[in-house]
Parts: structure tokens; C-alpha cells; sequence
């Protein structure tokens, strides 16, 4: 839900066709991932007893939200709009994005070091290969940013996008 988010709203700001139409595929594509988990956790759940969902440590989640889907991370911290960033700044954003699809990926890794049953592992293989995907598209993007800046290298900000500012002393 984060990286939808996150990449959706980081659309507008986009300074060429290319990053813009990535953000948008990319940010499409993770409201299906958000999709096929919570089908995954549903069906793992569904018919649970109040008794099992207790000894799997799931008491507190099963009396707010009972089997229900919400989201929230594997230690039990809610999401919330906190949890996606959008700065307006391309390159910024272009590199949180990298970095969340590494840490997307990451995660699947170790649900599949946990996981052996093929009908949970397998949708989860096929998702984490979507990152790498992901991550790949990303980078295609960050290079087209940079190809239309004022010059070639890496930046700690993008001066092209912001304009000099003069001291008052200097006017």
C-alpha cells in the first residue's frame, strides 16, 4: 500500500514522460501485489479458532480486527500515510524508490527462508522477482532524469531544479 502510494503520488512532480509513466506502471502494479498478500494471509487465517490464533501470539490482532485484513508491518505497527514518501524532488524520490523495492525484496527473501509451503512460497517468489523488475524500471527512470539535467553526474540535490539563491548581503 506504501509503495503505491508513494509511487502514484510521486507521478505529478515527474520531470519527463518516462519517470512518470514508470511511477504510475510501478504504483499500478503494487495495488495487485497488496492484492495477492492479503488473499495469501486471508486464506491462511479464514479458518482459524479463536484458541490457534492465541497460541500463534495473534490474540491482541484477533480482538480489534478479529480475521480481518489491515495492514500493518510484521511487528504489529500500523500503516499510515507516514509510511510513503514524496518530497517533489525527482532524484530524491527516484532513490527512496530504489531503496524500497530493495527492502521489498529483502523481506521476500526472508518469508521464503521461513516459508516452505509451495501454495504461500511460490506467489511470493513471483512477487519478489517483480522488485528486481521494479528496481531495474526505477533505475531506467533515474537515468532519464539525469540525462536531461544541466550536467552529468551524481547530485546531493538536483541543481537544474533549484535556482541559486543569493545572500542579501550580495544584492
Amino acid at each position: 500500500m506504501g509503495a503505491s502510494m508513494r509511487y502514484l503520488s510521486q507521478r505529478f512532480t515527474a520531470p519527463n514522460r518516462m519517470a512518470m509513466a514508470v511511477l504510475n506502471d510501478v504504483g499500478t502494479e503494487e495495488l495487485a501485489h497488496l492484492e495477492m498478500v492479503a488473499t495469501i494471509v486471508h486464506q491462511l487465517t479464514r479458518d482459524l479458532t479463536p484458541e490457534e490464533i492465541e497460541k500463534a501470539g495473534f490474540g491482541p490482532y484477533y480482538v480489534d480486527h478479529t480475521v480481518g485484513i489491515w495492514p500493518q508491518a510484521a511487528g504489529g505497527i500500523p500503516f499510515n500515510a507516514c509510511e510513503f514518501q514524496s518530497k517533489g524532488d525527482p532524484i530524491t524520490d527516484l532513490f527512496e524508490d530504489l531503496a524500497a523495492e530493495q527492502k521489498a525484496r529483502s523481506t521476500y527473501d526472508n518469508i521464503l527462508r521461513l516459508v516452505k509451503d509451495p501454495d504461500v512460497a511460490d506467489p511470493i517468489r513471483f512477487l519478489r522477482a517483480r522488485e528486481i523488475v521494479h528496481f531495474q524500471r526505477f533505475g531506467e527512470a533515474l537515468r532519464s532524469v539525469q540525462e536531461d539535467l544541466d550536467a552529468r553526474n551524481f547530485y546531493a540535490f538536483n541543481p537544474s531544479f533549484d535556482a541559486p539563491v543569493a545572500c542579501p548581503a550580495e544584492k
